[in-house]
């Protein structure tokens, strides 16, 4: 009788086991994933209802931000004149030797020479707004922006700012689809973020930017390259190569957090650089402010002199100051009559802090300050005498 029993028992389990496999074939997809209608009944709401959504099915949160995204970015072709001189051959056995030239007329010759360029872009509003790169489009004669549909515009050059690297773009369109553009204060390191642009001009092939994915690597990073400054910067893995510079983006919500800028590569050919996954974006809430001042002023007034020479801290002046760590950097001179000597700033103060940002080292006075705009006033958080102690500094024009 037990072994009877038994044996019906385990019939059962197995008839009810059965039964439900069969009953949940229909909500199970081929390879055990639930199927996209079923994951997104409502739209998501938070990033991280987007983000733990995108690797659930081929259709998922990523897919739907690139669709969404893609029409509103552009490729851009510029032309620029540039002049050029013909070396003079002896120039390299007899450089700029005075005597020489008493004896030989140098044969130099200027000319003007268009350049071609490329690079991306995207339409900020319905009327034909257009974000890039001051190095794509910022000196260019003629802009040529091609959008999704294939149609091209000639450009103009709303205004454009050679410190911050962002330039306002404009063509005449009407209902152009166009990219939110989210709170970049907001962004969070390790969330996922698509790059979308023209790297290697490869829009040109059939008018659709190139789409790679990655995360936010890091937030905050800030450096200065050939008098430009970048403040701020969002940091990614995803893919940015030559060509690239004034694409968005954008995180899995489909909204524009930075505009693609620069990357750190060792990888260079005829064509460009290419990626080894450090790239940087300029955050948008910087770029919002840069876009709210050309089209108030046209331009950006950034001519004005600090008046003030530092130098980094290193073991032997923070012995000498009876630092117990190397933080700020020290003033070595003030010019009379500066911005800095009106400022109430001397010789030896150690600048610990510049609007509210620490300063660790020269570059980042550095990016504080030449962020700046003529007549701005920044704080500095100076230690002078085992006291700290806070200065106005505002920068104003250069005397002649």
């Amino acid at each position: 009788m037990n072994r009877l029993r038994n044996m019906l028992i385990a019939a059962g389990v197995c008839s009810f086991v059965l039964t439900n496999c069969s009953a949940n074939e229909h909500e199970q997809s081929e390879y055990g994933a639930e199927p996209v209608e079923k994951i997104y009944t409502s739209a998501p709401e938070t990033k991280e209802v987007v983000n733990n959504g995108v690797t659930n099915s081929r259709m998922n949160a990523i897919t739907e931000a690139v669709k969404r995204c893609s029409p509103a970015v552009v490729g851009i072709n510029v032309t620029e004149v540039r002049q050029m001189t013909v070396r003079d051959p002896f120039d390299d056995f007899f450089g700029s030797n005075p005597l020489f030239e008493q004896f030989f007329r140098r044969n130099r010759r200027v000319y003007n020479q268009e350049i071609r360029g490329l690079g991306s872009g995207f339409l900020i509003s319905s009327d034909g707004y257009i974000l890039t790169n001051d190095h794509v489009a910022g000196t260019a004669t003629k802009i040529v922006v091609t959008l999704t549909n294939g149609e091209k515009y000639d450009a103009e050059i709303i205004g454009t700012d050679k410190t911050s690297d962002v330039a306002l773009l404009k063509i005449d369109g009407k209902n152009l689809p166009y990219l939110p553009l989210a709170n970049s204060d907001e962004v969070i390191t390790g969330e996922w973020v698509i790059a979308l642009g023209n790297p290697f001009g490869l829009f040109d092939i059939n008018s659709k930017p190139t789409i790679t994915v990655g995360v936010v690597s890091n937030t905050g990073v800030n450096f200065s390259e050939e008098g430009r400054v970048y403040r701020d910067m969002i940091q990614t893995d995803a893919a940015i190569s030559s060509g690239n510079s004034g694409g968005p983006i954008v995180n899995a919500l489909g909204e524009a957090i930075g505009m693609n800028t620069i990357i750190f590569s060792t990888a260079q050919n005829s064509r460009g650089a290419g990626s080894i996954g450090i790239g940087y974006a300029i955050p948008i809430n910087r770029v919002k402010r840069i876009v709210d001042l050309i089209k108030a002023h046209k331009k950006i007034d950034r001519e004005f002199d600090p008046g003030f020479y530092i130098q980094e801290i290193d073991e032997r002046i923070a012995k000498s100051y009876g630092l117990e760590k190397k933080q700020g950097v020290v003033v070595v001179q003030v010019k009379r009559g500066s911005s800095a000597d009106q400022a109430g700033l001397e010789p030896g103060d150690i600048v610990l802090e510049a609007d509210g940002k620490k300063v660790l080292r020269e570059e980042d006075l550095q990016v504080v300050i030449g962020d700046c705009v003529a007549g701005q006033t920044i704080s500095l958080s100076i230690l002078r005498n085992d006291e700290t102690i806070v200065k106005k500094l505002k920068m104003l024009k250069p005397k002649n």
